[in-house]
């Protein structure tokens, strides 16, 4: 493969599912999908590819490292198989994500004052 994009569409065909079905399953918009594996962000999201990363049942940090993040050690090390905070929260919508990311950073942020 010579780009992530081109793996991410491997990955997907493999498993028989279509843009489509990806979306249903992962809630990462079919549009966002195409631009993906065609190469179009230049960024991916790493809430989106932890996702993607669930379903397609590849590491979260392969997915990363093949986009051009870099992937501490740590994150290497052998790990439960879902934080404990993502099975009491179930499945969340993107927004709903980063709603929850933003909360957390000002609850951060406001025990620091």
């Amino acid at each position: 493969m010579t780009n992530y994009g081109e793996y991410l569409r491997s990955i997907r065909q493999q498993r028989g599912l279509t843009l489509r079905e990806v979306e249903a399953q992962a809630g990462v918009s079919n549009a966002y999908l195409s631009q993906l594996e065609n190469g179009k962000v230049k960024q991916p999201s790493p809430s989106n590819l932890y996702k993607l990363a669930e379903l397609y049942n590849v590491t979260y940090e392969d997915l990363m490292e093949r986009v051009g993040y870099p992937v501490p050690k740590a994150a290497q090390e052998p790990r439960p198989e879902k934080p404990m905070a993502h099975n009491r929260l179930g499945k969340l919508s993107s927004d709903e994500e980063e709603e929850l990311i933003d909360y957390l950073s000002f609850i951060r942020n406001r025990k620091k004052r």
